[in-house]
């Protein structure tokens, strides 16, 4: 379980209150993008409480004990663990230069940042690229399908929510670990990480009159940023 917490965060679906159902809402789920928007808002509420009991408070207790530095390293240390998922996908879409420069910001920070504690890449100048299996789903032409909320996941849709078994079975090193008690350690430590990473910003779903909403609109914008690498098309309705 404590795999799935890590999308929690990555989907900040972690608001303490909901507001009603707004006009706006019910658009979305007659236009086809959110028809199961029932099932979606009776997981986000159930996201929300395992964030607000469990993985807030210890990521708040994280934040408080930990110096900055750490948690900078930490922090660090899981995303290059995330690099051979981006230039794999760099490849499956056919960009064989941010396949290089992907793959060298892996090498030098795994070598000269001690497997990835120090951002040595960034400082020399290579930029970090995000990439992953929903995007390449996305660049082959897959369509999204309906907006969905994931049990311990978060917010997704039908292809994004594929995209993720290719990733945690064959490009996240941390499940290739023989050792299983490892393995829930490191993505225990990396899931409490990046949730106090994201502690400041979350305080803005905090105050929207439906979270809900706001957390699926921004997911879907998000989305269509990352596919389109910062360009999405003027006339793209949604995902």
């Amino acid at each position: 379980m404590v795999l799935f917490l890590t999308v929690i965060a990555a989907g900040c679906a972690t608001v303490p209150n909901e507001g009603p159902k707004t006009q706006e809402a019910e658009q979305g789920q007659e236009d086809g993008h959110d028809p199961w928007e029932g099932f979606n808002r009776a997981v986000y509420r159930f996201n929300d409480e395992i964030d607000r009991v469990f993985i807030k408070p210890l990521a708040k207790g994280y934040r408080r004990i930990t110096p900055s530095p750490v948690r900078r390293s930490v922090g660090n240390f899981f995303r290059n663990l995330l690099e051979p998922t981006t230039v794999a996908n760099d490849l499956l879409q056919g960009k064989p230069l941010q396949a290089i420069s992907d793959a060298s910001r892996f090498l030098l920070n795994s070598t000269l940042g001690i497997v990835g504690l120090f951002d040595v890449a960034t400082k020399l100048g290579v930029e970090r690229n995000q990439e992953d299996f929903g995007q390449t789903f996305a660049v082959w032409g897959v369509p999204s399908g309906p907006f969905v909320v994931l049990p311990f996941f978060g917010p997704s849709n039908v292809r994004d929510a594929f995209g993720l078994l290719p990733y945690y079975y064959v490009t996240d090193p941390r499940l290739q670990l023989d050792d299983r008690a490892a393995r829930v350690a490191l993505i225990a430590v990396d899931v409490i990480d990046f949730r106090s990473q994201i502690l400041g910003a979350t305080r803005l779903l905090d105050m929207q009159l439906d979270p809900y909403l706001f957390s699926r609109e921004s997911y879907r914008q998000k989305r269509l940023d990352l596919i389109y690498d910062g360009d999405p098309p003027l006339d793209e309705p949604s995902l």
